[in-house]
C-alpha cells in the first residue's frame, strides 16, 4: 500500500474525472494532477528545508535554532512566510519598475519545472522525457539571465556587481557539472532520468565505481556553487555587497528569490541522488519514494554541513577552483568512465585509479600552490 500510495491516489482522481468529464480530457487531467502535485509539494518542501537548515546550522554552532513557534520551532517557516507577505514592498527611485516587479516571479517559476523530470519513486515521474537530464540542465541554466535582469532592474551598483558575480559563477561551475553528467549519460545509454535509475538497478549504483565516486564529488561541489550556497555565495557577500543581486528586493519579492534558491538546491540534491545514488532504489522495508526522499535529504544535509563549516571563498579562489581543478578533473572522470565501460574489470580498475587518484593528487597540489600564491603578502610600493 505504501509503495503505490501516491499512484493509487492519482488513479482515484482520474477515475472520478473519467466519470465527470469526456474521455478525451483524461490525458490533460493526468498532466494537471502531476503538475499540481509539484506545485503543492515544492513550497511545502521549501518551508521544511528552511527549518531543517536553521536547526542544523544551530546545532553545528552549539545553539538551538528556531524553538519558540510551535513544537521544536516547526511553525517558524509559516511565521516567516506571514512576515514576508506583510512587509512593505519598497521600490527604489530610478529602478526599472517592470523588471523589479516581474523578475522575482520569473526567477522562481522555472525552479518548479526541475521537479517534473525527477523520478520520486518507482513509476513516479511527472514527465518521463527521453531527454530528462537535458531538460533539467536547460531549465537550471535559465537562472543566469534572470539574475542579470534582477540586478539591472534595481539600478544599484551593489546589485549589478552581485548579478555579474553570480552569472560568472554559474557559468564556470556549469561546465564541470555537465561534463560529469556526460559520463553518467554515456554509461547509462540514455538521458532519461528513469532509464538512468534503471541502469543502476541493473549494474549497481554509479557512486560505487571509482569514476562515479569522483564524478559525484565534482557534481556536488558544482551544484553547491550553482545554487549559490556557502561557501560559494560570493554574489551575496554581505560584507561587501550587502546582499548581492537582490539587495533592493524586500518582502514577498525577496521570499521568492529565497524560495528559488532553496528549491534549486534541493532539486540538485534530487538529481545527484538520481544520477549517482541509485534514485529510488533501496531495501523493500521502505517504499521507493521514501528512499528517494532520504537520499535527497542526505545530499541536502551535506550542503547544510558546508554552510556551517566552510568559510566563503574569494572570487579569484572560486574561479580558480572551477577552472583549474574541477574542469580538468571532470574530463578525467569521462575518460575513466569510458575505460570502466569498455575495458575488462581489472585493467579498468587500474586505469581508473591511475587516472583519478593520480590526477586528483596533481590537481590538488597545483590548486593548493595557487591558493598559497594568491594569499601571499604582496610588497607595497613606496608611496613617497
Amino acid at each position: 500500500m505504501g509503495e503505490t500510495l501516491f499512484l493509487d491516489l492519482k488513479d482515484f482522481a482520474l477515475a472520478v474525472a473519467a466519470a465527470l468529464l469526456p474521455g478525451g480530457l483524461l490525458a490533460s487531467v493526468s498532466a494537471l494532477i502531476s503538475a499540481g502535485a509539484v506545485l503543492v509539494v515544492a513550497p511545502v518542501t521549501m518551508m521544511f528545508l528552511t527549518w531543517v537548515e536553521r536547526k542544523g546550522v544551530g546545532r553545528f554552532q552549539d545553539r538551538y535554532g528556531p524553538n519558540r513557534v510551535g513544537p521544536f520551532g516547526v511553525l517558524q517557516p509559516i511565521a516567516d512566510g506571514i512576515k514576508m507577505i506583510l512587509k512593505e514592498d519598497i521600490i527604489p527611485d530610478g529602478s526599472d519598475r517592470l523588471l523589479h516587479n516581474i523578475m522575482p516571479v520569473l526567477a522562481a517559476a522555472p525552479v518548479f519545472l526541475l521537479f517534473l523530470v525527477l523520478p520520486f519513486g518507482r513509476g513516479m515521474v511527472a514527465a518521463d522525457l527521453n531527454v530528462g537530464v537535458l531538460f533539467f540542465l536547460c531549465i537550471s541554466s535559465m537562472q543566469s539571465p534572470m539574475i542579470i535582469s534582477a540586478g539591472l532592474g534595481a539600478r544599484s551598483k551593489y546589485s549589478v556587481l552581485g548579478s555579474m558575480r553570480a552569472v560568472v559563477q554559474v557559468l564556470s561551475y556549469e561546465i564541470p557539472m555537465v561534463i560529469v553528467i556526460v559520463a553518467v549519460v554515456m554509461t547509462a545509454g540514455s538521458m532519461s532520468t528513469s532509464e538512468i535509475v534503471a541502469a543502476q538497478v541493473r549494474d549497481g549504483w554509479f557512486v560505487l565505481t571509482p569514476w562515479g565516486a569522483f564524478g559525484f564529488i565534482v557534481f556536488l561541489i558544482a551544484a553547491t556553487a550553482e545554487a549559490n550556497r556557502s561557501p560559494f555565495d560570493m554574489s551575496e557577500a554581505e560584507s561587501e555587497l550587502v546582499a548581492g543581486f537582490h539587495t533592493e528586493y524586500s518582502g514577498f519579492k525577496f521570499a521568492l528569490f529565497q524560495m528559488a534558491e532553496f528549491l534549486s538546491a534541493f532539486a540538485s540534491a534530487g538529481l545527484a541522488a538520481t544520477l549517482f545514488l541509485g534514485g529510488w532504489q533501496g531495501p523493500g522495508f521502505l517504499p521507493s519514494w521514501a528512499w528517494f526522499g532520504a537520499k535527497a535529504l542526505g545530499v541536502y544535509f551535506v550542503l547544510v554541513w558546508f554552510r556551517a563549516t566552510l568559510p566563503r571563498f574569494r572570487i579569484d579562489q572560486l574561479l580558480a577552483l572551477a577552472w583549474k581543478f574541477l574542469f580538468p578533473l571532470s574530463l578525467l572522470v569521462v575518460v575513466a568512465a569510458a575505460a570502466w565501460y569498455f575495458m575488462p574489470l581489472l585493467p579498468a580498475l587500474v586505469t581508473n585509479l591511475v587516472l583519478l587518484v593520480g590526477g586528483y593528487g596533481l590537481l590538488s597540489s597545483w590548486i593548493l600552490s595557487e591558493f598559497i600564491r594568491m594569499n601571499a603578502p604582496r610588497a607595497v610600493p613606496d608611496a613617497r
